[in-house]
């Protein structure tokens, strides 16, 4: 009679066992990391400081450029996930609102998805003649643009003496992404185009809420926030607010465009240094 018991007792444990694991939840993709890595994704931004207009006392506000083909800028096409990809992921579910370029830099004309669908897919027409009937045949071919292609992006920023803290501050304005346009026929640049402007501000939970590839410490983790916040990044002035509205390729090249530049770069921390006595 015990043996009977004992045998039932054993049934009983090995189904409610089987149940409990058929009951655990099934992970759908292993962690790729030794701990969670979870701290970056519920950040919260730190809101700027106010700034009231009475207490500005100078203002420049200045275009730059920053070059991920320099070393320092490698991480913005990092093949994992490079900046551009967050972006279009962004945009594709509508989490930020990009501007149309072509109307300039001050966020007027909202972009769609779709907009920029037009611009990241490239359709290619031919023709072809049939020798048996000599009918026309068209063959309609498109390309999705490599996001590793866009190395460049556009930066505009405000610099500004605050006179109530008595600090220079920068804020950055927008960020616009470039892209090289080729000839197709022989593969020479043949200019740069603007694919659209991000108003910066209006991103910065995104950003934040985004890794980007920390190259001095992997424990670290690193957001994009993190980058511009901290200027985590390298990068050449193009513009300066003038009465010509102009760019510096427009009145100097070589190496006359990079003495501006640096000259421009100069000016901005020599005002800072002159208002105060040593």
């Amino acid at each position: 009679m015990k043996q009977h018991v004992k045998f039932l007792l054993l049934i009983g444990f090995a189904i409610a066992f089987s149940g409990f694991l058929h009951a655990q939840p099934i992970q759908e993709k292993p962690r790729d990391s030794a701990y969670p890595e979870d701290i970056e994704k519920e950040r919260k931004i730190i809101p700027y400081d106010n700034i009231r207009e009475a207490d500005v006392f100078w203002k420049k506000r200045v275009w730059r450029v920053i070059d991920a083909k320099e070393k320092i800028n490698l991480p913005f096409v990092n093949p994992k996930e490079p900046f551009i990809s967050v972006l279009f992921d962004a945009i594709k579910n509508e989490q930020i609102r990009v501007y149309d370029p072509a109307v300039g830099d001050d966020f007027s004309q909202p972009m769609t998805y779709a907009d920029i669908e037009k611009i990241l897919v490239r359709t290619d027409t031919t023709y072809a003649i049939s020798p048996y009937t000599y009918n026309d045949t068209v063959y309609v071919t498109s390309t999705e643009m490599d996001p590793l292609t866009i190395t460049k992006f556009r930066i505009k920023e405000d610099w500004i003496f605050d006179e109530e803290t008595s600090n220079l501050v920068v804020r950055i304005l927008g960020i616009a992404p470039v892209r090289d346009v080729m000839d197709n026929l022989t593969g020479e640049k043949r200019g740069e185009s603007t694919l659209f402007w991000l108003y910066y501000p209006d991103a910065r939970q995104l950003l934040a809420n985004n890794y980007a590839y920390n190259p001095y410490n992997a424990a670290v983790q690193m957001t994009w926030e993190d980058v511009f916040e901290m200027r985590m990044f390298g990068s050449y002035i193009v513009k300066e607010d003038n009465v010509y509205d102009r760019e510096i390729q427009n009145y100097a090249t070589g190496i006359d465009a990079v003495l501006e530049s640096e000259r421009i770069k100069k000016d901005i921390f020599q005002f800072e240094h002159d208002l105060w006595e040593f």
